[in-house]
């Protein structure tokens, strides 16, 4: 069997399963299957993780390690990641050969060097730079996190409606999910795909941050390719087929080689071949990005990170002023360290309440999870989101842990609260209104009831007594679940609304 063809047979066993995960990951499908092992084993995951917080977070059996495995796997074997196993990269492969078919000649032109290639060295050095400040921002364009959250925010949603409009069973078992931003999300998406247009496997070639971190480590791989001169004619067809554009008709430019061995096959001579510890000398195993500006991107990379802090203002405070995190999530300023925006915990979500964060959130905080519960509201008895989470940004919890029933690894006790519900009573029924109405008292899911009510006599304006029930929060029992401003009748801003953590005294 051609090697090409054992490549396609490997890549696509590789998407397959990275939709299978993601699939899976929808609750209630998940049932402790291991659904993040793709975002655990990103080594750009795992560095900066480490270098934003300090340690290697452990989740699962597995943790982190993966990743370092993989960079371990880079030395001994060069970029075969980039060419064999990263969905992404396998996606832009196909829509390249879908969309852009040439003649061998402009094939070869295509796949020359080019020195816009250097720029995804150039945003690894930003976003290492940002990570060493405690910002952790490699998921915008990290090709794991980013496929995950553009697959679950946008390609899962379109799919459903088409099967549920087909009469057929949707990815979501119960409905199908609406993220807002989506639309900017999915924007990003078919642009990076379009490109391969304009430059075959441009993210991968120009964009890809864990490409230049791969091609860091491959300059130093035992197994690469290598061009024999002896017997090479110089016919140039060994780069009509190359993934990285690593030119295998010259100096083979071991940090570009996506070790894809089409180069091995269109060489009609066997000249070309792909083996252990061959000759430095005919390889280019450095970049073009020097050391001096390899410290400049770094340093702009701390900068750009002081920049997002500040435009986020103080970040307990921000966070008390506009948006909710998810149930077991670490303080704001921890969990900037950790999130890598993948969304994972959105395609997780039985109830739609987890939603990409605009702007509320600052700059730093954009595509990071928040509740929205004019969507949904956080189950009390869920911790799905946590289970999935690949970096600890959400703690993994038992329901019971929740609850307050056991135990929290952080050794606090109680119930997580995550908010607190509060009446407008301008526009709430009972008290604006005199109408009875008592859904948020009966929606409530904690014991005793956080919801209570108070039976009043009012006079209404014909000067008619009427007794009504006024519902009241209790602030040491509400956990801001947010059900009860989900179910409030009133269309438009509901009449009780969940905001940030009220101190009880």
């Amino acid at each position: 069997m051609r090697i090409a063809n054992v490549r396609i047979l490997v890549q696509v066993v590789f998407v397959l399963l990275f939709v299978a995960c993601l699939y899976l990951m929808a609750a209630p499908r998940i049932q402790g299957y291991v659904v993040s092992v793709f975002l655990e084993a990103d080594p750009l995951v795992s560095l900066t993780t480490m270098l934003s917080t300090g340690h290697l977070y452990h989740v699962g059996p597995s943790g982190l390690w993966l990743g370092i495995g993989i960079l371990v796997g880079t030395v001994l074997l060069g970029r075969a990641f980039c060419g064999w196993v990263c969905p992404f990269g396998t996606l832009h492969h196909l829509m390249h050969w879908l969309g852009f078919p040439r003649p061998a000649k402009n094939r070869l032109a295509g796949n020359r060097y080019r020195k816009v290639y250097a720029l995804k060295y150039w945003i690894l050095g930003l976003m290492v730079g940002m990570a060493v400040l405690g910002t952790l921002q490699i998921g915008l364009l990290d090709p794991i996190a980013l496929l995950t959250r553009s697959v679950t925010d946008v390609v899962f949603p379109v799919v459903d409606v088409g099967l549920r409009a087909a009469g057929l069973e949707g990815i979501h078992p119960s409905a199908t999910p609406a993220f807002s931003g989506a639309v900017l999300i999915g924007v990003l998406f078919a642009a990076l795909l379009a490109l391969n247009l304009v430059i075959p496997r441009f993210f991968c070639r120009v964009l890809c941050p864990l490409g230049a971190l791969l091609g860091l480590f491959s300059r130093f791989a035992l197994f690469r390719i290598h061009r024999d001169p002896d017997s090479c004619t110089g016919c140039n067809l060994c780069s009509k087929g190359c993934e990285g554009a690593a030119e295998p008709e010259a100096t083979v430019r071991l940090s570009e080689c996506m070790v894809c061995m089409n180069c091995v096959e269109d060489c009609p001579h066997g000249s070309i071949t792909y083996r252990f510890l061959p000759p430095r000398e005919r390889a280019i195993a450095g970049t073009t990005v020097g050391g001096r500006r390899a410290m400049v991107a770094g340093v702009s990379g701390l900068a750009l990170a002081v920049l997002l802090r500040r435009s986020g203002g103080n970040l307990q405070e921000s966070k008390e002023r506009g948006f909710i995190r998810p149930p077991g999530s670490v303080p704001e300023e921890d969990f900037l360290a950790r999130c890598i925006k993948c969304d994972a915990c959105l395609n997780v979500c039985p109830t739609n309440v987890l939603q990409p964060a605009g702007l509320e959130a600052g700059f730093e905080g954009l595509w990071t999870p928040v509740l929205d519960m004019k969507n949904g509201y956080c189950d009390v008895t869920c911790t799905l989101c946590g289970r999935v989470c690949p970096t600890g940004a959400i703690q993994r919890l038992t329901p019971a842990q929740r609850q307050g029933l056991e135990p929290r690894p952080d050794g606090e006790s109680g119930p997580i609260m995550i908010g607190t519900a509060n009446h407008d009573r301008g526009r709430c029924l009972p008290w604006g209104m005199d109408i009875q109405c008592v859904v948020c008292e009966e929606v409530c899911p904690v014991s005793p009831k956080a919801i209570y009510s108070r039976t009043v006599e009012v006079v209404t304006r014909d000067g008619q007594t009427k007794r009504l029930k006024q519902p009241y929060v209790d602030a040491t029992k509400c956990v801001g679940c947010g059900i009860c401003e989900h179910e409030c009748p009133l269309r438009g801003p509901a009449a009780v609304r969940v905001g940030s953590l009220i101190p009880t005294i």
